[in-house]
This record gives C-alpha cells, structure tokens and sequence, in this order.
C-alpha cells in the first residue's frame, strides 16, 4: 500500500514551488523559467505532473505567482515574497 503522497495536497505543493522560485535568481522582468519550477518539483521531489499543476494553480489563486500566458514563465508577486519574509 501507498502512504501519502506529500504533494497531494495543493498548499503543500504550492509551497514547495515557491521555495523552487525563490531559489531562482529571476531575469529579465523578474522573470523565473518555467522549467525552473517544475523540473525539481517533479524529478527531484517526485511530485506528479497533477500535483506540481494543482500547486501551481493554488500560488496562483493565492495572488503568489503571476503566470504569463505563453506558459513559459511566472513572476512572484509581492504576496509570494512575502512568504519569505
């Protein structure tokens, strides 16, 4: 039997990714790759793809990252670096 998966829930993922964007030094525009936050959510902490969508929505939904509509990358938001503070 399975045990719990970490990710399944939304916040714990959202989290997750926001400590993988603030790990990113961001560019142009504060800029952060998207590739940047879902590769190591995914291959490194072993989330799924659901999981690391679901927590992506969430920090989003919760004002925290700001995603552009090409999907290529985000920017956090005052609220996502006030996570840090």
């Amino acid at each position: 039997m399975k045990g719990d998966r970490p990710y399944s829930d939304p916040e714990k993922a959202a989290r997750r990714i926001m400590e993988h964007a603030k790990a990113f030094e961001p560019i142009q525009d504060g800029r952060i790759y998207i590739e940047k936050i879902n590769r190591p959510i995914i291959d490194e902490d072993k989330a799924t793809p659901g999981e690391y969508w679901a927590g992506l929505q969430h920090a989003i939904g919760q004002g925290w990252l700001e995603y552009h509509e090409s999907g290529t990358f985000v920017r956090m938001k005052q609220a996502g670096k006030d996570l840090f503070a």
